[in-house]
């Protein structure tokens, strides 16, 4: 049984009669990458700053290492926080900003010191010390932030979009970077985003947000593979979203009704109360687990004949509209250079293929 290292417990945040944060309660594991992901507004940022002390909750309790912290100020927390702005002070040096928190504890010059020079060979910065921050690039900037509040030793790191400044390139090379302090450092980082590839790629455990709610909590594979809700589906990545009514239950399978696909298997979630025989449910399909081809599907997989609407070359995947007849909307099917299909000679209103297998769909609640 795994212990919680941080517990929010049942929290809720208002703002006279807007609920910022609706009731959360899940903990997060020592030595976790835990990121808190969602759109603009559904109350991620609200929550990390109850964890960092900067707000305090209406409703609930907040405790880390077993310790009850909801009424202890930011200062007093065992926890430390970088900002998207950095907010490095320009006119200290790198040294200088790193060990900024350390001159106020009055540690002996030589222990500061080692900590400086340690942290600054975690960040790759050893021989940048008497720099400028303004000459320094975006990325050293924030591994600088990184390195100053690591350097204090807390207990739990948080992290409130601290890559979002940053060019795509360099963002994609710190995501590489940070995961690898994590790894090095072994402490709890939470990190907030509402950049989906980002907290896949960078994150143990997701906590996905939305109008202050905690709608689902898992591994990035398990959001993707198994979202348990349609607001989950849509937000992490794309998905293809189909009306069904469950016609049978066949062991761990349903059998569904699709509207333009007719009958089809879907593998049946842990939790499946919303889809007794009968219940209106939707089918998801996420775009890369479709193939078009010519002909029957397949071996193995079931099919449906559709016209290409649109196609759309990104260089190492291929995207297809594909209009289905009975169908309101038209499929996206996302195919890898490459892949089983014969890429280079669809074309916009030319007959396809739509091939799945069984382990292609997502049983998801109507609503």
């Amino acid at each position: 049984m795994t212990t919680d290292y941080i517990r929010v417990e049942h929290v809720t945040k208002r703002f006279g009669s807007f609920r910022a944060v609706d009731d959360a309660d899940f903990g997060i594991r020592q030595g976790e990458f835990f990121s808190l992901l969602g759109p603009s507004g559904c109350g991620k940022t609200t929550l990390l700053r109850m964890i960092a002390g900067f707000e305090f909750p209406t409703e609930g309790e907040i405790y880390i290492d077993g310790q009850p912290v909801t009424g202890v100020p930011a200062n007093k927390r065992p926890t430390n926080m970088v900002f998207q702005s950095y907010a490095i002070f320009p006119h200290l040096n790198v040294y200088d900003n790193i060990a900024y928190g350390l001159r106020k504890q009055r540690l002996p010059k030589a222990e500061l010191d080692k900590r400086v020079q340690d942290a600054l060979a975690m960040i790759k910065l050893s021989g940048f010390e008497d720099r400028k921050s303004d000459q320094m690039s975006g990325g050293q900037r924030q591994r600088i932030a990184l390195a100053r509040a690591l350097v204090n030793r807390p207990k739990v790191l948080l992290l409130d979009e601290p890559l979002g400044a940053l060019d795509k390139k360099l963002r994609e090379q710190m995501q590489f970077e940070l995961r690898q302090l994590q790894k090095t450092v072994g402490i709890t980082f939470i990190f907030v985003t509402h950049d989906q590839e980002e907290a896949l790629s960078l994150s143990d455990r997701i906590a996905v947000m939305q109008k202050g709610q905690v709608l689902q909590i898992a591994s990035p594979r398990e959001l993707y593979e198994s979202p348990n809700c349609r607001e989950v589906a849509d937000f992490i990545g794309t998905m293809n979203f189909l009306k069904g009514l469950v016609k049978a239950i066949d062991g761990k399978t349903a059998v569904v009704d699709v509207e333009g696909l007719g009958l089809v298997n879907a593998p049946l979630p842990e939790d499946y109360s919303f889809a007794p025989v009968g219940a209106e449910v939707l089918v998801g399909a996420r775009p890369e687990k479709l193939d078009v081809v010519r002909g029957a599907p397949h071996p193995g997989e079931k099919g449906v004949k559709g016209d290409i609407g649109a196609c759309a070359y990104l260089g190492d995947r291929n995207h297809y509209q594909v209009t289905i007849e009975g169908l309101g909307h038209q499929l996206m099917v996302a195919t890898e250079q490459g892949d089983r299909s014969t890429l280079a000679s669809f074309s916009p209103g030319e007959q396809v293929t739509v091939s799945w297998g069984d382990n292609s769909l997502v049983l998801l609640p109507k609503t």
